[in-house]
């Protein structure tokens, strides 16, 4: 099964960050919430401090087959000024899966990954976006190996999405149940 990288910076939308970790972890996949700062701990825009399983310096990025980017500000401003996740973005889009919500669509854009593909992001980051490829607000889009959501408030159907992506409709329909959703 998939090993998910969940990619924390200061500044994380709360909700985005923890409801993808959550739901994957009840769905039985292997998923590490990974500080991309110099110490695992971190911030969230709403002040909650989070203490994650790693940083991104202690772990192998090939032991992973996806990466998830929450959005929030400036969390999603931290993520696209570090340049090993840029590296990182590139690479799984390529060759593997990449997740990302809210604003943190917009460093897909401007790495240039979306090419060919259609997403969706918070209303306004869709300018980072080749022509064509905005999908429009308030949903989740699947497109190949690259999901996107637009916000917040899509948070759990975008975790679902990755859930049934990596481990199928069975592992969803076990967790909507579990969460009476």
């Amino acid at each position: 099964m998939s090993a998910v990288a969940v990619l924390a910076a200061d500044g994380f939308e709360t909700i985005e960050c923890l409801t993808i970790v959550d739901v994957l972890r009840r769905g039985g996949v292997r998923v590490s919430l990974v500080s991309v700062m110099s110490t695992r701990d971190v911030v969230s825009a709403q002040q909650i401090a989070v203490t994650c399983d790693c940083t991104l310096d202690e772990i192998d990025m090939d032991d992973f087959d996806y990466v998830v980017l929450p959005g929030g500000m400036p969390g999603t401003k931290h993520l696209r000024a570090d340049e090993r996740v840029c590296d990182i973005v590139r690479d799984f889009a390529a060759t593997k899966h990449v997740a990302a919500i809210c604003a943190a669509p917009s460093i897909l854009g401007e790495l240039g990954v979306l090419e060919g593909h259609r997403a969706t992001c918070f209303p306004g980051f869709e300018d980072t976006f080749p022509a064509g490829v905005f999908a429009g607000p308030k949903s989740v889009v699947v497109d190949g190996n690259i999901i996107t959501a637009s916000a917040m408030g899509q948070a759990l159907p975008f975790a679902l999405a990755v859930l049934g992506d990596i481990a199928g409709d069975v592992a969803v329909e076990k967790v909507r149940e579990g969460i009476q959703l």
